[in-house]
């Protein structure tokens, strides 16, 4: 790779017929394309057939190496969402692209953008079946990304990154995929033509009009908030929108964004998976409008109606796709801000009686003796106590996200990510890209100790970049998420759940084993000036520490 475009060559002619200019080649093309988007973070784990595109390498970009090619996608993921512009992720030809793919679905279901590129063996041996080759290359990482492609010649590829770039980045944004054979990079090739592409579409006005009217109309309106609101930027309108109706704003199951402040009067709280749970908890209300999210996504098989009765249902989302299965009511499709802000236009509506705040849960209390474990309630309300509310959480500990939801209140946007898939292995590397993307601010890593084990290799890449993550482990020595959750499938009580006891693990010392200081806390009355002392940011070099809190 050349750092600045190709130097001049006064008095040849290239086959473009510009006078002067030595002939681009893929490489060439492709680096100058990615500087002019912004994409000069590449996340990465090297092999072979990836080495020509990093020769040369540009002296104002930066290689961002991760253990293994979960990591590498998870730290792209934080990075992506904390920027706003798609990240560019390099991988090994297959055997890579299938580490990979946990975290490519879950990119996918972040609606995250990242231009996903993978190494491919050279063209001129690909019929030999050769080693390391990416067998239908296209096909692996599909359906979990939006396109997919590997060029037909080697004149091509830059285009295609151009191509991809912009269809991650158009909405609903998302994965897509380059397979690039390493012959392809010294190949002659014209510099990608300037152009610009709209990324946002402005929802249809006589939809707007319909769900404005009805909510104009109603008595008793709810809101149901999901990631795509803070996305879009979009949490301040969604708040005045919910003032103007005194409408009761809940979150939308799984929804991996903080899109409405936890402290506002009109937060109602969070609605989980489950059909019967989200019918029963949005009773008494006849107007539901869902805004950024899919109306309903369910964990469980559930039966009945899918609103309340004498409920009308109403949708403002980005995704097409989303809108095509919601089960009843209308749906607006385009951005989530351009649509909210339309409906503010309208004239205020009729005056309602503000409902009742929602109910604030106790204190929750230290053990009442030495040989108990402190519960997770009481060591994640400490660290409400003691962090920065502009602070970045990042959290991956499914079992405990109901208490989470409780007792660590994320009252700004962009101060909370988690994953939309389900799936394990993002929120270490995640914070990675988010530290990597908000230099000098602390980012907390809160994390199970189960998931932790998916992608411990990214504490190693934040002591590397010297990145101010405190990353906190919830160590209750098993999965708990799974133990809660077996009853649902006819397991009875106290029976046995197999694979999920997590005895034997010690976290500072694996910490240490990369470089990371840290701390295991088992008393209570350790913890907060624990978290105190790891949260503290002296420089904006400071590097990682993890504090692994011993938990029921």
């Amino acid at each position: 790779m050349t750092g600045s475009a190709p130097q001049q060559n006064h008095g040849q002619v290239n086959e473009y017929g510009a006078r002067g200019a030595r002939q681009w080649t893929v490489r060439d093309a492709v680096i100058d394309f990615a500087r002019r988007v912004g994409m000069t973070s590449i996340f990465a784990n090297p092999g072979s057939t990836e080495l020509p595109m990093f020769r040369d390498f540009p002296a104002d970009f930066r290689y961002v190496l991760g253990l293994q090619e979960a990591v590498v996608v998870g730290m792209a993921d934080g990075y992506a969402q904390a920027t706003g512009n798609a990240a560019l992720v390099n991988l090994h030809s297959a055997a890579g692209v299938g580490n990979a793919m946990g975290n490519i679905f879950t990119a996918f279901r972040n609606r995250t953008p990242l231009v996903v590129t993978a190494g491919q063996q050279a063209r001129s041996i690909l019929p030999f079946d050769p080693f390391l080759a990416a067998t239908q290359a296209t096909e692996l990482p599909k359906p979990y990304v939006k396109w997919s492609i590997e060029p037909a010649r080697a004149q091509d590829v830059p285009l295609a990154i151009a191509r991809a770039y912009a269809i991650a980045m158009q909405e609903p944004r998302g994965p897509v995929f380059v397979s690039i054979p390493a012959d392809d990079w010294d190949q002659p090739a014209e510099p990608v033509p300037v152009s610009e592409v709209a990324h946002t579409m402005r929802p249809e006005p006589a939809m707007l009009e319909r769900i404005g009217a009805l909510l104009d109309a109603c008595e008793r309106p709810a809101f149901v908030v999901g990631g795509a609101v803070d996305r879009a930027g979009a949490v301040p309108d969604v708040v005045q929108l919910a003032e103007r109706h005194h409408a009761r704003v809940y979150v939308a199951p799984m929804t991996g964004r903080c899109s409405f402040p936890e402290s506002h009067r009109l937060f109602a709280g969070f609605l989980p998976a489950m059909r019967e749970r989200i019918v029963e908890l949005l009773g008494g209300h006849d107007a539901i409008f869902v805004i950024g999210a899919p109306a309903f996504t369910y964990h469980v098989e559930g039966s009945g109606p899918h609103v309340p009765a004498g409920a009308q249902l109403c949708q403002l989302i980005d995704d097409p796709g989303v809108a095509a299965w919601t089960p009843q009511g209308i749906a607006a499709v385009g951005n989530v801000r351009l649509g909210v802000q339309d409906l503010l236009t309208r004239a205020a509506p009729k005056a309602r009686e503000l409902p009742a705040p929602r109910a604030l849960p106790p204190r929750a209390l230290p053990p009442s003796s030495g040989s108990e474990r402190m519960s997770v309630a009481f060591a994640l309300q400490t660290l409400a106590e003691v962090r920065d509310p502009a602070g970045v959480v990042v959290e991956e500990a499914p079992s405990a996200r109901p208490v989470m939801q409780t007792y660590l209140p994320i009252t700004r946007a962009g101060t909370f990510m988690t994953m939309d898939s389900g799936g394990l292995g993002y929120g270490m590397p995640a914070a990675v890209g988010v530290a990597l993307a908000r230099p000098g601010e602390r980012v907390i890593a809160l994390i199970g100790d189960g998931s932790s084990m998916y992608s411990i290799q990214a504490i190693w890449s934040a002591v590397q970049m010297q990145l101010p993550i405190t990353f906190v482990i919830l160590n209750n020595t098993r999965y708990a998420a799974l133990q809660d959750f077996a009853p649902v499938f006819g397991f009875a009580p106290h029976e046995t759940v197999q694979g999920t006891d997590l005895p034997g693990l010690d976290f500072v010392m694996l910490a240490k084993g990369m470089g990371c200081p840290g701390e295991r806390v088992s008393e209570a009355a350790r913890l907060a000036d624990a978290l105190r002392s790891a949260l503290a940011t002296s420089a904006p070099d400071d590097g990682p520490t993890l504090v692994e809190v011993v938990v029921a």
